[in-house]
């Protein structure tokens, strides 16, 4: 596979798209009119505690108040034994240290963590928890082991570990050099929270190109494409400290056609943006987002087949599944979703195309659980919900019809 990250480097926002040979399949906008919180630690104070719902909202110092639910509060770091009733752990006024696990969402405040996770390039140190654990991308259960048996020999005393993908051959020495810096860095966190007030930003997480490099930027990436030679030079001094095997795949563009144009990314993006998205026999699919979940159809549309009616249903609900899990990656959709295949009798079809879902959703690096087929038909899924989904950032709700689609008759 051909994997390429385009990079659209502009005054006041910076664009990333991801491509898979040739296709978009995830894209990143960041402004630096709006702030991205996500990551961010704070030193907060509790502002009210609800027992009925279990949870507490805590001030940070943005707009709206923090989210805590009691199952994101860790004893150790509010000085409590753990109980059930969450006003037994914490009380109004109280300091607590947490971090941003979902961005602040339309009427919504922020979802807050008391469990700090600091990721690093080849693992994720959890200075609260004690525990190890290896990515389930990494399959080869030798290469688990290895990993594992690192881990446990590496990690500080009475922390936690996740080995991320990217460890997948890695040795001890580059292993202790990522859970050093992230022990440091918990160090330092921990240093400037007892010598600040609430509520106060303690971390900001990395910049997006940071984030890319840490996160995306593998050695199946063949090309790293930038627009701006600035950031070509900072991005280039990063990887060549962390990643010197893949600094020659950074690329400095520099055509007179704009880097997203040339690269379609635009186009793509505006298709991404539609209700209704064609597959290439002739088929769609249509994309409803509601506030509880959103809904998927399959239709064969113009796709009429040649060989019978249970043919041509497999061959588009199997296109619509690989088309599926790339639109559900590119428009970052989270929560639940609800996928309408075209009526299938054949059991050995319907596995067929649940298989192909599942297969194409692997690629993707946010948390996915299909939970199979529905007695009515319908396949149920999950998606973590981090951020804004992509109309959201790039669309706003239209002020004649309030978001409706639909306006009164004449």
């Amino acid at each position: 596979m051909n994997k390429e990250i385009i990079a659209d480097v502009g005054k006041d926002e910076v664009k990333v798209g991801i491509l898979e040979d040739g296709e978009l399949v995830e894209f990143f906008v960041e402004r630096n009119l709006k702030e991205r919180v996500a990551g961010n630690i704070y030193k907060g104070k509790v502002a009210n505690v609800l027992c009925g719902m279990q949870a507490a909202f805590v001030d940070i110092g943005l707009e709206k108040n923090a989210f805590l639910y009691v199952d994101d509060i860790n004893a150790e770091s509010v000085g409590w034994d753990l109980k059930k009733q969450i006003g037994d752990i914490i009380r109004p006024g109280q300091e607590v240290l947490v971090q941003v696990v979902k961005e602040p969402m339309g009427s919504k405040g922020a979802r807050v963590s008391a469990n700090i996770t600091l990721p690093g390039r080849f693992c994720v140190l959890m200075p609260a928890v004690d525990y190890v654990g290896i990515s389930r991308r990494i399959e080869e259960e030798e290469e688990r082991e290895r990993l594992r048996a690192l881990a446990e020999e590496l990690r500080p005393p009475r922390m936690g570990i996740i080995v991320r993908t990217a460890a997948k051959g890695k040795g001890k020495e580059e292993l202790k050099a990522d859970i050093e810096y992230l022990k440091n860095l918990w160090e330092e966190i921990r240093h400037k929270e007892r010598k600040c007030d609430a509520p106060r930003l303690i971390y900001r997480d990395m910049d997006l190109l940071e984030r890319i490099v840490r996160d995306v930027f593998t050695p199946e990436v063949t090309r790293f494409y930038i627009n701006s030679p600035e950031v070509f030079e900072r991005i280039t001094k990063i990887v060549s400290t962390s990643l010197p095997a893949l600094r020659d795949r950074i690329t400095l563009y520099s055509g007179k056609v704009e880097i997203f144009k040339y690269f379609n990314i635009e186009a793509e993006i505006a298709k991404a943006l539609c209700r209704k998205v064609w597959l290439k026999s002739g088929g769609y699919i249509v994309i409803d987002r509601t506030e509880a979940l959103t809904a998927i159809d399959v239709n064969t549309g113009k796709f009429v087949g040649g060989k019978d009616l249970e043919d041509t249903v497999l061959k588009t609900n199997l296109e619509a599944a690989k088309e599926i899990a790339r639109q559900i990656r590119l428009r970052d959709i989270g929560g639940i979703i609800v996928i309408d295949f075209i009526d299938m009798n054949s059991q050995e079809h319907k596995k067929m195309v649940v298989d192909v879902l599942e297969m194409e959703l692997k690629k993707d690096r946010t948390r996915v659980r299909v939970l199979g087929i529905t007695p009515l038909g319908l396949v149920e899924m999950t998606r973590k919900k981090v951020r804004q989904s992509l109309d959201e950032i790039l669309e706003r709700v239209c002020p004649y019809c309030n978001g409706k689609g639909r306006i009164g008759s004449i």
